[in-house]
């Protein structure tokens, strides 16, 4: 990484956390506390709200199964991330939550910074440097990239996915299908890149006289062995290797267990839930933000089929459309977090448009510190 590039970055993704902290401080004094989702529950969350916030909502199931291990009601959350809060929980010595909570921030910091080390090193494989230090700006300041440093999978996955994506770039099919692996098993849409690294290793054999079939070997054996392990435990634990998604009407009406195709949902929020909203200030934020996000997405995703690489948008088409098959956009706009190609589209479309960049930066950096404080003050943004 060039130095002056590395010393932006830096600059960059320390103002960036500097906003973060700043949005879970207005969050905290300034908005009337949501007392149903608080990380630790309520009593720890009192004494502690500025690190607690971090642990909100799902934060709160990836603890506990990291301390306590898989229970019903608990198998849609993937086993990598709470495995590795867990293991390094236990080398403290102390079965305290708050250890398993340093544990959880220690591992989402830690890869959301090598996301963004690695996320340099993939745009740059195919970008300038101006252009690739832009896209990480975009990135960074995304209504819901705070979820990067709070105790979710976002930064872990999203290491995975671009790491894998590298490896790809460079040929080196084997680590690039071990990484993908992994992020099945992080994830569900990390099943995705099995079909993403099928199509770069096509793009690179039409180019080639000699076909490197052992890579082809390592993709169709490799990369979805982290879903097919985690399936095989719910088989053997549940008795249903689909056990996460027969049970993901939990996570609300809204979500259906069986498929939804994408224009129902678009039909659902236009006529049913949009006309039906009551005037509840967070819940009408968060309805238009996961309608706005899922338009802009999907125009993103269809303008990415022309202007980046194949297994991008490939990639992009999987991970777009899985959540939404549950009939829902609800947490889309923390979905699409881990959707790298989207932020590249952006960067392209915005090259020659600096006004509408600049405009565009301005209201995500206000709706990143807006959904911040309403995410830390405990209602759900995403």
């Amino acid at each position: 990484m060039n130095r002056n590039y590395s010393v932006k970055i830096g600059l960059v993704y320390f103002l960036w956390l500097l906003f973060l902290i700043a949005g879970l401080f207005f969050g905290i004094n300034f908005i009337k506390l949501g007392e149903n989702f608080l990380g630790g529950g309520l009593n720890n969350y009192l004494k502690n709200p500025f690190v607690w916030a971090w642990a909100n909502f799902d934060g709160e199931h990836y603890l506990a199964i990291a301390r306590e291990g898989y229970r019903p009601l608990r198998y849609f959350y993937f086993p990598v991330y709470p495995k590795i809060i867990g293991f390094l929980a236990s080398l403290t010595g102390q079965n305290e939550l708050m250890a398993y909570l340093f544990s959880g921030l220690f591992v989402s910091n830690v890869f959301s910074l090598l996301s963004i080390i690695f996320f340099w090193k993939l745009l740059r494989v195919d970008y300038k440097k101006k252009f690739s230090f832009g896209v990480l700006v975009i990135f960074l300041f995304f209504p819901t990239s705070f979820y990067l440093v709070s105790v979710y999978t976002e930064s872990l996955f999203l290491f995975f996915v671009l790491i894998c994506f590298y490896f790809a770039r460079k040929r080196r099919w084997f680590w690039a299908s071990l990484l993908a692996s992994f992020a099945g098993a992080t994830r569900l849409v990390g099943f995705s890149l099995f079909f993403a690294l099928m199509v770069e290793w096509w793009l690179v054999a039409k180019k080639q006289d000699k076909k490197d079939f052992k890579g082809l070997l390592s993709i169709l054996f490799l990369a979805p062995l982290g879903l097919v392990f985690y399936m095989y435990y719910l088989e053997k634990s549940t008795g249903d290797f689909l056990i996460f998604l027969n049970t993901v009407e939990i996570f609300g009406e809204q979500r259906s267990s069986s498929f939804v195709i994408l224009p129902q949902v678009f039909y659902r929020y236009l006529f049913k839930i949009i006309p039906n909203l009551t005037l509840y200030p967070p819940y009408v934020f968060r309805v238009f933000l996961e309608l706005f996000i899922g338009l802009i997405f999907l125009g993103l995703l269809i303008y990415s089929f022309v202007k980046l690489r194949l297994s991008y948008s490939v990639y992009f088409l999987f991970t777009y459309i899985t959540p939404t098959l549950s009939g829902s956009f609800s947490s889309f706009p923390r979905y699409v977090l881990v959707i790298f190609p989207a932020f590249i589209t952006l960067g392209v479309f915005f090259e020659k448009r600096t006004f509408i960049k600049k405009l565009y930066l301005f209201i995500s950096a206000f709706l990143l510190f807006f959904s911040s404080a309403l995410f830390f003050s405990g209602y759900f943004v995403s």
